[in-house]
């Protein structure tokens, strides 16, 4: 064989070798939950703890509750519900005044997706973004398959699009939810009284089919289509799925995890997606309860999603009742304990403005991450996640995280590098105990936790000087600061040997 021939052979090899490495790395992931199963939940997530993402959209133009984002639905399913009565009564009869109607009052004319993401980092929060579409059918983005969407009509605004610059550029990772699964069933799609019956508008309100009916491919091939526009266009570090996740076809959901997946991969980076109830095999991503929390840790890695408001609106309702920083602060640090994660939702008003209770519980949060974020940041689970009085009566429960008032001897615990952070939910008084911490010679019969040989210092974060502190039968028992340095969630950093 002449050298010209070789160096030609050589060089198909070469081209053949590089091209199988980009097939390889192209599909790194194939939609099998075998394949998939090999996925890890990156660093960043574990580390960040903590995000925000918003209810936003046409449903915030009535703004009635309970559950705002629902408005639409019971409008047109119950005849006898509130929101039927409040909407015929402010708007009219139900037959002439349809949910499309809202779209041109929902104009965002105050909408600056630099201030809501400057407000989101002042939170603390380490990821953020927004509903990209809800149940309603009408898109944040412009997305190619209908014209129903924020760019054409409403804002006339990319919203998916300017949030994420906004929050990418302060460091942030961004977030996209996706609750359009449930379009199929949200509207009476059968009943032609209404315009949702007409299937001229079948593209908002979904296709016209007879109550009980399964999705049909073409719904599917939209909802995948609208997934890929969106990871292909935004780059998500993280997405979202609502309930409705679980109900679309399993071999769709297979190719959307393998598709995201990989795509990531090529793009270099490591991306997260969360689920309810039962959407995902264990470890293919991350379980999402809503309204709730773990009573015990746990060996797996989850995520709650609650709202700034007492979970009747999600998206801006009017005369909506807040929850406390004090409250969300000690559900954060429970979750924390646990090995779990909270994403907060704002429900910020139709000309895009955040209510100012929103604004102040979430700048209430940010200055308490500022003198607490070592004991949540980073951290890890410690051998126990919690000692006192204050336990769901639940596990995981829709819902269970409502009226639980913790005290002083509520402890919830974190682990980083050679500090354990041991956090009081509510002021100890003059002098904590710990029981999770013992003297050598006095170990309980259920002792998990560290012996009082092994601290090196015991300082309260925000105050800095060491504290005096001694080993006794009860526990470890610690002076607090004359002074407590903020107003939630006190914290003891343990600095071990």
């Amino acid at each position: 064989m002449n050298m010209p021939k070789l160096l030609k052979l050589l060089l198909i090899c070469i081209v053949c070798i590089k091209g199988q490495a980009v097939a390889q790395t192209t599909n790194r992931y194939k939609p099998t939950w075998d394949s998939l199963s090999e996925y890890r939940i990156p660093k960043w997530f574990k580390d960040g703890k903590f995000g925000i993402y918003t209810h936003w959209g046409v449903y915030s133009v009535p703004a009635v509750g309970p559950n705002g984002t629902w408005y639409s639905h019971n409008v047109y399913m119950y005849e006898d519900s509130d929101q039927r009565k409040y909407h015929e009564k402010h708007y009219g009869k139900l037959e002439e005044f349809g949910y499309k109607e809202f779209i041109p009052m929902f104009k965002a004319e105050k909408f600056d997706a630099d201030e809501w993401a400057e407000l989101f980092e002042k939170s603390g929060a380490k990821w953020a973004g927004p509903v990209a579409e809800h149940h309603d059918g009408f898109a944040m983005w412009d997305t190619k398959f209908n014209h129903w969407n924020a760019v054409k009509m409403g804002p006339r605004r990319d919203i998916v699009g300017e949030l994420e610059k906004a929050i990418k550029k302060r460091g942030m990772k961004y977030v996209t939810t996706f609750h359009h699964e449930t379009n199929w069933w949200f509207f009476p799609v059968w009943d032609k009284r209404y315009d949702c019956g007409d299937p001229k508008y079948s593209d908002l309100y979904g296709p016209i089919h007879q109550r009980g009916d399964q999705p049909t491919k073409e719904y599917l091939d939209e909802w995948y289509g609208k997934l890929i526009e969106v990871i292909d266009n935004y780059d998500p570090d993280l997405i979202w799925f609502d309930t409705g996740f679980g109900a679309m076809k399993e071999d769709y959901r297979k190719r959307f995890v393998a598709y995201y997946l990989n795509k990531a991969h090529q793009r270099g980076k490591e991306v997260v997606i969360t689920y309810k109830q039962n959407a995902l095999p264990p470890g293919v991503g991350v379980e999402d309860l809503e309204l709730a929390q773990m009573r015990e840790m746990t060996m797996h890695e989850w995520m709650t999603d609650t709202t700034v408001d007492d979970g009747e609106g999600w998206s801006y309702i009017q005369n909506a009742e807040y929850k406390t920083v004090n409250r969300l602060v000690d559900n954060l640090v429970d979750r924390v304990s646990k090995n779990g994660h909270l994403l907060l939702n704002v429900g910020p008003k139709p000309d895009g403005t955040i209510p100012e209770e929103a604004k102040e519980l979430l700048l209430g949060i940010g200055k308490w991450f500022d003198i607490n974020g070592d004991a949540i940041y980073g951290t890890r689970c410690w051998t126990k996640a919690a000692e006192g009085p204050t336990q769901l009566e639940r596990d995981g429960d829709y819902g269970n995280e409502m009226g639980l008032d913790y005290t002083g001897k509520d402890i919830r615990f974190t682990v980083k590098g050679k500090n354990l952070y041991a956090i009081c939910l509510a002021w100890p008084g003059k002098e904590a105990t710990i029981k999770s911490v013992t003297a050598v010679e006095f170990p309980n019969e259920d002792f998990l936790g560290i012996y009082s040989n092994e601290i090196e210092s015991i300082t309260m974060l925000g105050d800095g000087k060491k504290l005096d502190w001694k080993a006794t039968k009860e526990g470890l028992k610690i002076k607090t600061p004359a002074k407590k340095p903020c107003k939630h969630a006190y914290v003891f950093k343990i600095s071990l040997k």
